[in-house]
């Protein structure tokens, strides 16, 4: 098998991968979702009308988001890029954290170019979801979205990450930005505001809220440094952190009905 039908067959496949695991998890995190309607951030608000449009998107979207990964994978086979690094287990923490950071860097900046006037208009679209719902992570420009991820293509020519490493990286940026954008929150601590460069849901759903504040995707760091941390962030994670409800699996009216049954 060449190597060009082999990266053709990965990228077909782990395209395949991010659709199910976005259904699987969307569906479950909204079943989950409307059994705590408290945590809801943006109370009142929602892009729920939108849903279709968004999944409709979100397939094609989902496609560019692929795409570069393979693209930086092909270009270490082909040796166009440096030779990867062995993976050795006890280097696999620190070199995934340094992934995370550099991806962050670039996401960042990268960010930021979107919301100029030059290429906004490539971003527009993720924004018209004020109140973003989980199905609103991939409702983006296949532009916009490659550009953002294109991380994954570049970063081989600087840093040889191991494939595994880029590969798991890309499965976690899955996840976190379907969390990122639920509307919902569940990870308020104290590891998520100041002085920790950790983030929770509220940071990105601040950024659909408000536009002109955190840019990041998993820290606060440059949005501090730079001074586009939103002004209530901190104060918002401790208020959720504080006050907010506790957890359950059942919905409102469920758990009334249980309460108000005899013994």
């Amino acid at each position: 098998m060449s190597d060009e039908v082999f990266y053709l067959l990965f990228l077909f496949g782990f395209y395949t991968t991010t659709v199910v695991t976005y259904f699987a998890f969307g569906y479950g995190l909204t079943w989950f979702n409307a059994r705590n309607p408290e945590r809801k951030i943006q109370k009142g608000r929602g892009s729920d009308r939108r849903r279709k449009a968004e999944i409709r998107q979100s397939l094609a979207s989902m496609f560019s988001a692929c795409l570069p990964l393979t693209i930086g994978l092909y270009a270490q086979q082909k040796g166009w890029a440096p030779a990867p690094w062995a993976l050795r287990w006890w280097a696999a923490v620190p070199l995934f954290v340094l992934c995370m950071f550099l991806y962050d860097t670039w996401f960042y900046f990268m960010h930021r170019l979107l919301h100029t006037r030059w290429l906004y208009p490539l971003h527009a679209l993720h924004h018209r979801s004020v109140a973003p719902t989980i199905w609103s992570t991939y409702s983006e420009d296949v532009v916009d979205n490659f550009l953002l991820q294109s991380f994954s293509a570049v970063i081989v020519f600087v840093v040889p990450f191991p494939p595994a490493i880029l590969i798991g990286h890309r499965l976690f940026e899955h996840f976190n930005g379907m969390i990122g954008h639920c509307g919902f929150e569940y990870f308020a601590a104290s590891t998520a505001r100041y002085p920790s460069p950790l983030l929770c849901t509220t940071f990105h759903d601040q950024h659909h809220s408000s536009f002109r504040y955190n840019y990041g995707n998993y820290f606060s760091f440059w949005d501090r440094l730079l001074g586009t941390i939103a002004p209530t962030y901190d104060q918002s994670v401790k208020i959720f952190e504080e006050d907010g409800p506790p957890l359950t699996l059942r919905r409102a009216g469920e758990l009334a009905d249980v309460q108000e049954k005899p013994d």
